[in-house]
């Protein structure tokens, strides 16, 4: 009877020494194990996590960090994009699962964070390997899917994400609103309008209310496919809109050439308060150098000044490109001098903004700066210098620096550069040469070299070889308008109204249309926009003819009817030329500005010879500054003087 009691006895005191005393201290070492491992990977000690965690041995399941100590460590990798530090727990989790049976790797948020990690750097094949671990018999939840998804759609494979999406469909039916972002943007990226208007059908039919990140997915995507007024739809039903929803808006807009509504879109976003990101900056600052708003740019460059964050290069690169294509060139210099790290960007914004404004000594000082600085020239470099050249009548020095981008930095010429270099040779005079170029370029040319060489027929009336060079455009280009238009003016140029009705009645017949100019300028918070012949209540009013007829008696000006190319009367002519756009423009800021104000206007096509002479006579009478930019460069009209010095 003893015996049973004492073997009784001694099998339970064993037990409660086991289960009372041992058992509890390794949970309690295992608490304290994970609460270190949660504190270093909070507090970004990553090196230090890593150590605790590769120290616990593989065959011990206890030992092992548990998922949320994991998740943790893993969401610090991905901030710092810490690569290395993650693949070592992800072979440390692949020993666990070998030696003890214990499988974290199946735990959906370890998966997860795994699977963004690899995707954040860029390792798409080691994201798709996590994704697939264990085969297609596991039941993975949605949010894995769709981790892999913006994996895919990150490093830049759209279609693997929207073939995932339609597995998603067919696996879990109802959606919700994350693999609906992660789609649309697929959409988005993949220019799929189709696919992009199903996945917002079923957006419309799901039970939950798309978030504002699916709305500003699909802004984004009507936008940017044109569909504006579905964009503005979407927009205009959202309940709530943040930065990203303006700036989607914005984006649409100016892709679609609304330039004018883009501004007006930025103008309500501020006036409620909304504020801005960079993002809006970069694309709303283009729209004030398209439209030549410097007040608007000036007030945006305002805004950033006294923001506490420090705007990054891209955002300083739009701004000074803002002053530049405004002709402001002493403020675009500003930023630029202000700039802690430039890079190649900055510099050819700067080259460019001095070469379209004809400033071609600074131009190639900078140039020379930019070389003493470290940076080697781009393909983009020598286009600057070379337009510039080209512009300014620099022709020996554009053809040296053709030949140095080749042999001195390694530049290899593009269709563009040999455009350049003709239109270089062209404008000079020294056609024969441009020929050879041509005849000798290492590939065929394009319709850029072609229309240069066109060009240059116009400025020196060389009818026959410009109906060759014609002929070669009209097969490269046959929908081309500017290029018959550029023909009909040679033709008229030389008195052959035969040849110019021919022309005409060809671009009736093939439906194409003539751009009508127009002009444009800023002032008082507003786009005003003249066309030719066009703003007859203006012209008409008393204070119009008052100004205009004060000018004329001072400057004594006669219209030179000959830079009307048709076939018309010497009255119908000089009523022409005295109702272009920059001519009605020019009139309107006289009389709608304050005296002394410099005057700025862009106009669509090229400057005229006569609207040239006109308004430097205006410039010399009223002491105003006008800059005008046409579709080739920056005119600076002062004191009856222009920095283009008649060469253009």
């Amino acid at each position: 009877m003893g015996i049973p009691a004492i073997s009784l006895s001694t099998n339970f005191t064993v037990s409660t020494n086991i289960t009372a005393t041992s058992a509890p201290t390794k949970p309690h070492k295992h608490r304290l194990h994970n609460s270190t491992l949660k504190s270093l990977s909070k507090s970004g000690k990553l090196d230090e996590a890593l150590r605790l965690i590769e120290s616990s041995p593989s065959k011990s399941p206890a030992a092992a960090p548990d998922a949320e100590a994991c998740a943790l460590f893993l969401h610090s990798c991905i901030s710092r994009k810490a690569l290395k530090h993650g693949q070592r727990l992800y072979l440390k989790l692949l020993l666990y699962r070998a030696r003890s049976n214990h499988d974290l790797l199946s735990n959906p948020r370890l998966k997860s964070k795994l699977i963004t990690l690899f995707s954040v750097c860029g390792r798409v094949d080691e994201a798709r390997r996590v994704f697939e671990d264990g085969g297609e018999d596991v039941d993975l939840p949605e949010s894995v899917w769709v981790a892999m998804g913006i994996g895919y759609s990150r490093n830049g494979y759209p279609k693997e994400a929207l073939f995932l999406y339609y597995e998603m469909v067919c696996r879990f039916g109802q959606l919700g609103n994350f693999a609906f972002s992660m789609a649309l943007k697929a959409c988005s990226d993949l220019d799929d309008l189709r696919t992009g208007r199903a996945v917002h059908a079923q957006v419309v039919k799901a039970t939950e209310d798309p978030d504002q990140v699916v709305n500003n997915a699909l802004v984004r995507l009507y936008s940017e496919d044109g569909c504006l007024e579905e964009a503005i739809r979407v927009f205009d039903e959202m309940p709530q809109r943040n930065v990203v929803s303006w700036n989607s808006l914005i984006g649409g807009l100016v892709k679609k050439d609304g330039v004018f509504e883009a501004m007006e879109a930025f103008r309500i976003m501020q006036g409620k308060g909304m504020g801005f990101s960079w993002v809006t900056l970069t694309l709303i600052l283009p729209v004030c150098a398209r439209v030549t708003a410097l007040v608007s740019g000036k007030e945006i460059h305002a805004v950033m000044v006294k923001s506490t964050a420090k705007p990054d290069a891209p955002v300083l690169n739009s701004l000074m490109d803002m002053y530049a294509k405004c002709g402001a060139m002493d403020y675009c210099r500003r930023p630029f001098d202000g700039m802690q790290s430039k890079d190649l960007s900055s510099w050819n914004t700067l080259i460019t903004g001095y070469a379209i404004n004809g400033l071609m000594t600074e131009a190639m000082e900078s140039f020379q700066e930019m070389i003493c600085s470290g940076f080697s020239p781009d393909g983009i470099t020598f286009i600057a210098l070379l337009s510039g050249c080209s512009h300014a009548g620099l022709t020996d020095e554009g053809c040296r620096l053709f030949e140095r981008m080749k042999i001195e930095y390694a530049v290899s010429p593009t269709a563009e550069h040999y455009a350049c270099l003709v239109d270089v040779l062209g404008r000079a005079g020294r056609i024969e040469e441009a020929l050879e170029i041509v005849k000798n370029m290492p590939f065929k040319p394009t319709g850029s070299i072609w229309g240069s060489l066109l060009n240059s027929c116009r400025i020196h009336g060389l009818v026959p070889l410009g109906e060759a060079v014609a002929k070669q455009l009209f097969e490269l280009e046959p929908d081309n308008v500017g290029n018959y238009v550029m023909l009909s003016n040679i033709y008229a140029s030389a008195g052959m109204w035969e040849s110019v009705r021919t022309v005409r009645e060809l671009i009736e017949k093939m439906g194409m249309k003539k751009e009508a100019g127009c002009s444009w300028l800023h002032v008082k918070s507003k786009i005003h926009t003249f066309v030719a012949g066009g703003s007859n209540e203006f012209r008409n009013s008393a204070e119009y003819n008052k100004v205009w007829k004060r000018l004329m008696e001072e400057a004594g000006y006669v219209p030179d009817t000959g830079v009307v190319l048709h076939d018309v009367s010497e009255e119908t002519r000089a009523m022409w030329v005295c109702g272009h756009s920059e001519r009605i423009a020019t009139m309107f800021a006289l009389i709608n500005t304050g005296s002394g104000m410099p005057i700025r206007i862009t106009k669509n096509l090229r400057l005229c010879l006569d609207c040239h002479s006109w308004v430097k006579i205006v410039s010399k009478v009223t002491g105003r500054v006008i800059v005008l930019r046409d579709t080739n460069r920056f005119h600076h009209f002062k004191d009856g003087m222009c920095s283009c010095n008649d060469y253009w």
